[in-house]
């Protein structure tokens, strides 16, 4: 299987999404959209596109003038039933690709947060991989209105929209479930300013949170990379 993956920011990775990638032996072409590197056309070439999260919002255009084409190459995907995955600013994306609202600074989410998935996500072939009710790392100031005929799949108190499908397996999650305590790890070490304004007292409390949250988290997040990974159709 080929898969598209398109950076956003710098230091983002797609974290246990490489894991299940590599155990299902797919053949990864990354773009790094932000840095110029120019997008495919259309969907044909690949089976599949991951769009991952970054620090600007969804409307960005001026500053980030390939989203427009970002957007739309999203939606080729998921139209032709091809596999569409959107994490974060990904999924924010991919809602105004389908014409829904976009947010900005709606809904600010910061550490592992419990999200809880909807009678539809319970029955969702991707989301149904995760508890009922789990914790998931979040890191988002924006959220998005559902786009029209969207199965809503998750959600919270600070996000109503924490997860939604399009079509057969285009897939939008506002939640980093790709983000296991490695890969925050990684992101202390490169946003440490970032991070310390987001949540004052965050270091001193990471330590407990990590370890009081981290291994469930974990868990969750690599079951819906890997269910994710199985709507792939080469």
């Amino acid at each position: 299987m080929k898969v598209l993956v398109v950076e956003n920011y710098d230091n983002t990775g797609l974290g246990q999404m490489a894991t299940a990638l590599d155990q299902a032996g797919a053949e990864i072409t990354l773009v790094r959209a932000h840095r110029g590197d120019e997008l495919p056309a259309g969907a044909d070439g690949h089976d599949a596109i991951i769009v991952l999260g970054g620090g600007q919002n969804a409307l960005a255009d001026e500053e980030y003038p390939y989203l427009p084409a970002l957007a739309a190459l999203m939606r080729s995907f998921a139209d032709s039933g091809r596999s569409a995955l959107g994490i974060c600013l990904g999924s924010q994306i991919l809602a105004r690709a389908y014409g829904a609202e976009n947010l900005i600074g709606a809904a600010p989410e910061f550490g592992w947060q419990e999200v809880t998935l909807t009678p539809e996500g319970r029955d969702d072939p991707v989301l149904s991989a995760a508890p009922e009710v789990f914790p998931i790392f979040q890191w988002h100031d924006d959220t998005f209105v559902l786009p029209r005929g969207a199965a809503r799949l998750a959600g919270n108190d600070a996000a109503h929209n924490q997860a939604f499908r399009v079509g057969r397996a285009g897939y939008g999650i506002q939640f980093h479930f790709e983000a296991d305590r490695k890969l925050v790890d990684e992101w202390h070490a490169a946003f440490p300013e970032t991070i310390a304004q987001k949540r004052a007292g965050w270091m001193d409390i990471y330590p407990a949170e990590a370890a009081g949250h981290g291994p469930a988290a974990d868990a969750a997040g690599l079951a819906i990379a890997r269910a994710w990974v199985s709507t792939i159709r080469s």
